[in-house]
C-alpha cells in the first residue's frame, strides 16, 4: 500500500522488524468494548455457530477469517489456501453438497506467474543492452486488453528495427511495415516535459500482432516503484485460447533505442525509417503459482422437483490484498486515516497541514495509551473487505441448511477468489461454471458490509444498505426486492446512489457480479463502502459493526429465499451486455 511520504516520521516511528504470528490470538473470555476507543477487542473466543443469523455468529467467524494467520489472504498464496480451507470446512460441516470440480468444494482458477528471465536479453552491434536500465520486458498482463496477447513470445534474434513512429501523432507505421519487426515508438512529452510510462494507452496496439517485438521510449522517466513492480513477478489467469504468438513488449532508454535505430536524435525521424538488427532476445518466462487460486462452492438442493435445477447463486470474495511489505504502525495508519484519509486507500495521498499532523499525533498517541503500546502491524486483514461478505455468506447458508422447508430452487453459495486481482474468481466461474450457467436465475454478492456507522465514512445509520445493480437486467428483481423491504422490520434503508448511469467510482463493474451480470443474469450487489481501513492494515475486526452487518445477512437472506420460490424465474427486460467487451457503469 501507499504510505504518507509528509507524515513518515509518525508512520515509521516503531517499524521494526517482527515475525508474523502463525496462530490464533489468545483468547480474552467476555472482553468488552473498550471505552476509550470504541473498539471491540483484537481476539475473540470462538463459539459455536447456530442456525440463525447473528451477530455473535458473525463475529466468530470474522475474527478466525481475519486473523493474522491468514496471511492477509492474497490469491494464489498461502494465505488464501487457509482461508479456502476453512471456508470448504465450513460448508462441509453445515451440510453444503460439494460443488467444485471432482466432487470437491474447490474451483481451481489457473493463475500463472509471469518472470523476467534474466538470462536473456539483446545486443546491438554486438554489444549486450542490460535488463532493469537499457531494456525492461513488459508483460503485457498489465495492460492485457490494449496490447497484443498470446502464449508465448517471439524471439528477436535477427529481426530489423524500425521506427513506428510518434504516438499519439497519428503518423504511424503500418502493420504490414511491422511485420516481423521490432518496432520503436517514442511517446510525446507532456506539459512537465515527461513521458508517461504508460505507453499502452496511447495505442493502437493490437494490429502490430504480427510484429517481432514493441518497444517504447519511456525507460529513463518510468518512478522507480512503477520499474520495481515490472521487475517484480505478475501473477495472470491463463488463457482457455492462447492462440498463436504475440511480440515481444519492451521499456527501453532513450540511448537504447538510439542504438537500435542507429541515430543520434528521434526529431525529424520518419515513421518507418530502418534501423539495425539485434541479436539475442528478452523474454517473460510464465509457470504456475506456487500456491493454488481457488473458488470454494457449496451446493444445497431446492425442495421443488420442477426447480431445483434452477439456482440462487450467493456470493463473496474470499482474498485480500495480502502483507505489506515491511511493518507499520498500526495506530499511526489508523490515526492518519481517521483525520486525511476517510476512504483508506480510495483516497489519494496527500500531504497534512499543521493542524491535522497534530490532530493525527494526538490521535496516534491516545489509541497507543488505550492499547497499551505502539503496535507493529505487516497484515492487510481485510475483515471488511471482504471477510465481513463471506462470513455473511456463510451465515446465510447455514440459516438455509437447518431450515424447513427448503426453498424450491437450488441455492449456490460461490466465495470467488481473486476479485482483487481483477476478478479473476468470478470470471473463472461465469466462464467455466459448474452447474449449467443458464440455470442461474440471479446472483447476489456481498462485499464490504461491516462499516456502515454514522460515523464512518460513507455510514448513514445503522439499516443503511448499499445497492447497486438491482435494476440493470431485471426491473422485476428490483421491484421484489423493494417490496419485501416494505414488510421487514427493521426496513432497510437503500441508498442506491452509486448506481447511477456514469458514476465516477464505476463501482457496478468492481467487484464479482459484474461477472454474472455480463452473461444477462440479474444482480444485486450489496456494500457499505470505503471506510478508514480499506486496503489498510487497520481493517480488522475489532472496527466492524456486527449488528449492521447481521441485517444485512438477514436481508440478503430473505431476498435469495423470495427469488428461490419464486414460480418464474426474474425476467431480463434490458439490454445484456457484450460478455467480452469491457464494462462501463
Amino acid at each position: 500500500m501507499r504510505r504518507l511520504h509528509s507524515l513518515r516520521i509518525l508512520l515509521s516511528g516503531t517499524l521494526v522488524a517482527g515475525t508474523l504470528n502463525a496462530c490464533a490470538r489468545a483468547a480474552v473470555p467476555g472482553a468488552p468494548v473498550t471505552p476509550a476507543t470504541g473498539e471491540l477487542p483484537r481476539s475473540h473466543v470462538a463459539k459455536p455457530t447456530t442456525g440463525a443469523i447473528t451477530a455473535a455468529d458473525l463475529m466468530t467467524r470474522l475474527y478466525v477469517l481475519a486473523d493474522d494467520s491468514m496471511l492477509g489472504r492474497e490469491a494464489a498464496t498461502l494465505g488464501n489456501v487457509k482461508a479456502t480451507d476453512y471456508i470448504a470446512r465450513e460448508m462441509q460441516r453445515m451440510g453444503l453438497a460439494p460443488g467444485g470440480e471432482n466432487g470437491t468444494y474447490f474451483q481451481t482458477v489457473p493463475v500463472l506467474i509471469a518472470r523476467i528471465d534474466t538470462t536473456r536479453t539483446i545486443s546491438v552491434d554486438g554489444t549486450r543492452l542490460a535488463l532493469g536500465t537499457d531494456v525492461l520486458p513488459f508483460s503485457a498482463n498489465n495492460a492485457a486488453a490494449v496490447l497484443p496477447r498470446a502464449g508465448s513470445l517471439r524471439s528477436v534474434d535477427g529481426a530489423q528495427v524500425v521506427y513506428g513512429g510518434l504516438l499519439g501523432s497519428g503518423a504511424l507505421i503500418s502493420p504490414a511495415q511491422a511485420a516481423g519487426k521490432v518496432v520503436v515508438f517514442t511517446v510525446p512529452p507532456d506539459s512537465t516535459g515527461r513521458r508517461d510510462y504508460r505507453f499502452y494507452l496511447k495505442g493502437p496496439f493490437t494490429q502490430y500482432g504480427e510484429a517481432a517485438g514493441i518497444a517504447a521510449v519511456v525507460l529513463d522517466v518510468v518512478p522507480p516503484n512503477v520499474l520495481a513492480r515490472y521487475r517484480n513477478p505478475a501473477m495472470r489467469v491463463r488463457r482457455d485460447d492462447p492462440g498463436g504468438t504475440a511480440p515481444t513488449i519492451m521499456l527501453v532508454s532513450p540511448d537504447a533505442a538510439k542504438r537500435m535505430l542507429g541515430v543520434t536524435q528521434f526529431d525529424g525521424l520518419a515513421a518507418g525509417a530502418a534501423g539495425k538488427t539485434l541479436s539475442g532476445t528478452v523474454a517473460i518466462t510464465e509457470a504456475p503459482t506456487p500456491y493454488p487460486a481457488r473458488n470454494v462452492i457449496g451446493i444445497l438442493a431446492g425442495s421443488d422437483a420442477a426447480l431445483r435445477g434452477q439456482y440462487v447463486a450467493i456470493g463473496a470474495h474470499n482474498d485480500h490484498v495480502g502483507l505489506t511489505n515491511r511493518p507499520l504502525d498500526h495506530d499511526s495508519v489508523e490515526a492518519t486515516n481517521r483525520v486525511i484519509r476517510r476512504q483508506g486507500g480510495q483516497d489519494p495521498v496527500r500531504t497534512a497541514t499543521p493542524e491535522e499532523l497534530t490532530r493525527i499525533t494526538q490521535l496516534r498517541d491516545s489509541l497507543r495509551k488505550a492499547h497499551g503500546g505502539a503496535r507493529p502491524d505487516s497484515v492487510n486483514n481485510g475483515a471488511d473487505d471482504d471477510g465481513s461478505g463471506t462470513v455473511a455468506m456463510l451465515e446465510i447458508a447455514e440459516r438455509f441448511a437447518t431450515a424447513s422447508p427448503r426453498p424450491r430452487r437450488s441455492l449456490i453459495f460461490v466465495s470467488h477468489t481473486g476479485e482483487e486481482k481483477g476478478l479473476w474468481g468470478s470470471d473463472w466461474f461465469t466462464d467455466h461454471a459448474t452447474v449449467p450457467r443458464d440455470s442461474i436465475v440471479a446472483q447476489l454478492n456481498m462485499d464490504m458490509v461491516g462499516r456502515g456507522k454514522a460515523t464512518d465514512a460513507m455510514g448513514r445509520g445503522p439499516n443503511n444498505i448499499q445497492m447497486i445493480g438491482s435494476r440493470r437486467l431485471s426491473t422485476q428483481l428490483g421491484d421484489l426486492i423493494d417490496s419485501l423491504n416494505t414488510t421487514r422490520t427493521p426496513r432497510m434503508d437503500p441508498d442506491y446512489s452509486f448506481d447511477a448511469a456514469g458514476h465516477p467510482l464505476n463501482r457496478y463493474c468492481r467487484s464479482d457480479h459484474y461477472m454474472y451480470a455480463r452473461y444477462g443474469i440479474p444482480i444485486t450487489y450489496f456494500s457499505l463502502g470505503y471506510h478508514t481501513g480499506y486496503h489498510q492494515v487497520v481493517d480488522e475486526p475489532q472496527y466492524i459493526d456486527y449488528d449492521h452487518m447481521a441485517r444485512i445477512a438477514s436481508f440478503v437472506h430473505d431476498i435469495g429465499e423470495a427469488v428461490a420460490n419464486r414460480p418464474e424465474r426474474p425476467v431480463v427486460d434490458k439490454p445484456k451486455p457484450d460478455p467480452r467487451a469491457g464494462c462501463r457503469q
